[in-house]
């Protein structure tokens, strides 16, 4: 309460413009009378003029900035010394409260944003779990002091992703919440493995797998934890290798591998390889270890992990063709015809396999000379002909077939022929015999 002299004179009047109790002092001159009368008025508050704190709760986010608005009060004729703000802690086995000043924090961490003439608002830059707890707010007057009665209560939250579900087959339906111990915040923006994401619900793909995470915009760097999405799907770009790739010589080692992207990833029991449509093989990894000819042709794998995609369970790969290369093997000779006449036409023709397919082929007669035998070349091409048949055409036959990867001979074989006279009638024996001496034609022709 405050004393003021307004005016003197035979009236007063004032305009109350505080907001504390004033007593307004006019002297009035009373006619007839020497002295003054002395009036007294007592104007009322028009606002409070008590001591008070007044302040809200607050509830932040952790790693952002938040603002504790505060109001105080007190009576005129009071002048501010000093403002300060209190947290309550626990300390020496009871509670006591701390001066923010004289916490073990960065001068900047709390600012005090308030004035000497009522605003009391206080600022907590980067929120940590630390910060939660009850403040209290003290002034000084020149006349007294005051502090807040209830404290202001800060509590501290976090971003939190949940993703419903976290494991989805693909195709199916996610829907991803962001939460917080805060009252929600209303411009949520999504990042999946730090890139943009426009909708927090989306039918799931493969390539939406990864980890997401929430963030509040404007302030991404304040974040959720990253929560990883599962997305599980039927195997796709499903191959086949083969090692050594390129050429592969019969009788070497060759490795067939099938990979697959799946996830799951597709168990060594899923794969089973196939050769020409045939079944020859389960798991992921077929080893062929002295390779023949006959293991030349198509190979695929096929994939399965119990997820199907668009009703296909099993997926193949495609197919790859295993070429084994040999030198020439497996060489005959042929007689044609097996009925001919002396003088008639008569070819040898030498047959086998080999891959790459033979260049070369020559023919040989043994031929003796004084007790020892040499090969002579009689032609080359892979049919010999014998225009004409004569007993000179008598001997031992062999062909050699060459190609790249080295030559095979082939078997020896006799043609032997006899003439022999029975009247006017001919006997022309013809016989074929192998090189070990083995019989293996023996044909009688008669006329």
């Amino acid at each position: 309460m405050v004393i003021v002299p307004l005016r003197t004179g035979s009236s007063c009047s004032w305009t109350p413009t505080t907001v504390h109790s004033i007593i307004h002092l006019c002297w009035i001159q009373v006619p007839q009378t020497k002295n003054p009368l002395l009036l007294i008025l007592k104007v009322k508050r028009v606002w409070s003029g008590d001591w008070s704190v007044t302040s809200e709760n607050q509830c932040a986010l952790k790693g952002t900035s938040v603002l504790i608005n505060c109001k105080y009060d007190y009576p005129l004729g009071h002048f501010i010394t000093s403002v300060s703000w209190f947290k309550k802690l626990y300390a020496s086995g009871k509670w006591r409260l701390f001066p923010l000043d004289k916490l073990p924090l960065s001068p900047d961490h709390f600012k005090y944003l308030g004035n000497y003439r009522g605003d009391c608002s206080l600022k907590v830059n980067d929120v940590q779990y630390t910060d939660e707890g009850a403040y209290y707010f003290r002034f000084t007057t020149t006349l007294n002091r005051w502090m807040s009665i209830k404290p202001t209560y800060l509590s501290v939250g976090e971003l939190t992703t949940v993703i419903e579900p976290s494991t989805v087959t693909e195709g199916g339906r996610v829907r991803m919440t962001c939460m917080s111990g805060c009252p929600e915040p209303k411009d949520i923006v999504w990042f999946r493995d730090g890139q943009p994401v426009s909708n927090p619900v989306f039918q799931a793909r493969r390539e939406d797998a990864g980890k997401y995470y929430c963030a509040v915009r404007g302030q991404e760097s304040v974040r959720s934890a990253p929560v990883a999405l599962n997305v599980q799907y039927a195997p796709r770009e499903v191959t086949l290798s083969v090692s050594p790739w390129g050429d592969i010589r019969s009788g070497g080692t060759a490795t067939l591998t099938c990979s697959s992207d799946a996830n799951p990833p597709v168990a060594h029991s899923g794969y089973s390889l196939y050769k020409d449509g045939q079944l020859i093989s389960s798991g992921q990894n077929y080893i062929i270890a002295d390779i023949l000819p006959s293991d030349r042709g198509w190979y695929y794998c096929q994939a399965w992990n119990n997820i199907s995609w668009t009703g296909i369970d099993l997926i193949n790969s495609t197919e790859v063709h295993l070429d084994v290369k040999y030198p020439p093997m497996n060489i005959s000779i042929s007689v044609g015809p097996q009925l001919f006449d002396e003088g008639s036409s008569v070819n040898l023709t030498c047959s086998g396999v080999a891959n790459p397919a033979a260049d070369s082929y020559t023919w040989y007669k043994m031929v003796d000379s004084d007790a020892t035998s040499s090969m002579l070349q009689v032609g080359s091409g892979q049919l010999l002909s014998l225009p004409s048949v004569e007993e000179s055409h008598s001997g031992v036959y062999l062909c050699k077939v060459r190609n790249s990867l080295g030559e095979g001979n082939s078997t020896q074989v006799l043609l032997s022929m006899q003439r022999k006279e029975n009247g006017r009638s001919h006997y022309l024996q013809m016989l074929v015999v192998s090189s070990k001496g083995n019989l293996l034609v023996a044909l009688l022709l008669f006329r």
